[in-house]
Formats: C-alpha cells, structure tokens, sequence
C-alpha cells in the first residue's frame, strides 16, 4: 500500500496533528521547515528582524504530537538559494544546531530532505546515516543519470514532477533505486506548469523573500504560470502539467515509495489528504493543486467528474507533443463548466 508524506502547516486555531489524526494509518511522514528558515516555501515565525519564540515553541508541541501518532519527521532545508552561505561554515552551524535542537526535544528528524547537496554533505558527515537524506523534487532530478550523481549524499529521491507521466522513465529510475537500496518519492498534486521556463527564477525568489521584500521593486508578476494563463486559450495547459488525479494514485504502485502531498500553502489540507488516502475527489479537480489556479479559471472550474476514465491512461502512453495532440483540448470542453 502506498504511504504518503505531506507538508506541516502552521495555524494558529487549528493543530495541524489534528487534521492529520483522522489519516495517521495512512501517513508515513509529515515534513516541515523550521522557523525563521528559508524553505521552499515563505519562512514561518521571522520577518523583517521580529521572531515569534512563542510559535517555535507551538511547532515544538505540535510535533511532538505528531511523533506520538507514529508518524516520522522530515525537517526542510529546501530552499533553492543560499546565497553566499551555500557552503559555509556559518550555514553547517544553522543546520546542526537545529537538528542537534530537536534531537534535545526528542524530535530528532528520521529524514532530512535538501536542495543543496552542501547541505546533504552536511549532514551526512555530522550523522552519517543516522538521518535518511531525500533529495528534493526542486532538484529537478529526472533520469537514472540525475540520481547517479548524487547517489553518495541521498538515500531517496523526490523526483522531477515531469516523470509522474513518463512511465518508461519512472519505472527505469524505480528499477535503479531498488537496485542500489534507494527509495523514490512522486509529488502527486503539483498544480505547477509542466516544464515550466520561470521556476529557477520563482524559487530563488522564495528563498531570498525577506531580503526581496525590502526592496524598492518594480511592477512585475514574477509567476509565469499566472501571466500564462491570463489568455484563456492557454487553459489547456493544466491539463497537461503533471499531477496525478486520486482516482489515478493507485497506479503507482511498484513505481514509488511514497506519494508526497504538498499541502503546506493550502487552504485545506484535510481535504487534500482525504481525497488521496481515498482515491476519489468530487469537486473542483483544481482545487487540489498547489498552487491551484481557481482563481484564474473563474468563474469556471474543472469539474473532476467530467474528466474521462481514461485520463491517466492516455496522458501517461502519449507523446507529450501538445502541439499536435488535441485529446487535453476535448477534455477541456467537456470538463470546464461555470462554478458549481
């Protein structure tokens, strides 16, 4: 059976080990960014020179919990830029005194998962192989070749999200990690543009935003995906990123470890969670995404039930030249209504 790993979101009113209590059987990891840390995604507890203690400590609480429901920690450094810490002393002092931090509390990470292979080099020669290293999906890494590279720092791969429908690719990558005692990880619910030009570009801006934010900038949408989609005729587009529908998920049976979930930016995580666990989702399939473009459909949605049987099948086994290929196109049609 397949396990899944999703995202760690702070929320003030609602613990997120309690919407995650209800799937527990189902979940093997949860991860999460530490405080006042660059990750993939906007740091928690930090900005602008202010650091809330007391949410550090709530994390603290909050993982604790998780822990006691049996499911395994994995701590982010994800962020896609260091700048001129990237390997630094400065930095390896950051990252082992937030593990060592945790290990106090008890909550030392089973797994860290990394951009840098500085850091995973870190890790491994404080810890050696007492922290499971997964490389992360901003990597990019998408071939038997990719994973080779890497293969004396990492013991997982998150894999580029652009394999999830390239079968020969996943299943030759699949064949290598079993081989060599690796595992290999899919995110199933990226709502991003497959192949996408401006994602160096977005994700070097995430990791640097508290310095970003100070400056004085100019007027200019940084998300190409958004600007894309500005034209209506660029909608079939979404169609043909590389998510995984749940009614598709049991597929990758044999083909992966785990199914990582990315729930930490969105705004219902439970529903996510519950639609995977589940394989069945009714609703607006891209309120699943992260990020989900609901707003640039508006006010259409995709409807999930008008998708056809045969989605995964077909998107899965054709050539991925959209410029010759109509089959999204129909789809579309059929599956974008007005809001429900």
């Amino acid at each position: 059976m397949l396990k899944f790993s999703v995202g760690y979101q702070y929320n003030e009113d609602r613990p997120f080990s309690d919407v995650i209590c209800d799937y527990a059987d189902h979940i093997e990891t949860v991860y999460f960014p530490w405080v006042d840390t660059a990750s993939g995604r906007s740091m928690i507890g930090g900005f602008d020179g202010y650091f809330d203690y007391g949410l550090q400590e709530k994390l603290v609480e909050d993982l604790a919990r998780i822990k006691a429901l049996g499911i395994k920690l994995n701590l982010l450094f994800n962020a896609n830029c260091y700048g001129e810490d990237a390997m630094s002393k400065a930095l390896e002092g950051k990252v082992c005194s937030i593990i060592d931090y945790l290990g106090q509390r008890d909550l030392c990470p089973d797994s860290v998962t990394t951009t840098s292979p500085a850091i995973a080099h870190m890790i491994r020669e404080h810890y050696g192989n007492d922290i499971e290293l997964t490389a992360s999906v901003n990597m990019k890494i998408g071939s038997v070749k990719g994973m080779q590279y890497v293969a004396h720092l990492f013991d997982n791969y998150c894999v580029a999200k652009e394999c999830n429908r390239d079968l020969p690719r996943l299943k030759a990558m699949k064949q290598w990690a079993e081989e060599n005692g690796k595992k290999i990880t899919i995110l199933a619910n990226s709502g991003c543009m497959r192949d996408c030009s401006g994602q160096i570009f977005h994700d070097n801006m995430v990791a640097h935003e508290a310095e970003v934010s100070k400056q004085q900038n100019i007027q200019f949408l940084p998300y190409m995906c958004y600007t894309y989609l500005k034209d209506p005729k660029n909608f079939v587009a979404v169609l043909q990123n590389t998510w995984i529908r749940p009614e598709d998920i049991h597929n990758y049976e044999g083909l992966a470890d785990t199914v990582k979930l990315a729930t930490r930016a969105h705004q219902l995580p439970g529903m996510v969670i519950g639609a995977y666990i589940r394989g069945k989702y009714a609703g607006n399939l891209l309120d699943l995404f992260e990020p989900s473009f609901s707003p640039a459909f508006a006010p259409f949605v995709i409807d999930s039930s008008k998708i056809p049987a045969d989605f995964w099948q077909h998107t899965t086994s054709c050539n991925k030249d959209c410029t010759k290929c109509n089959y999204c196109k129909g789809v579309l049609k059929e599956a974008k209504v007005v809001a429900f």
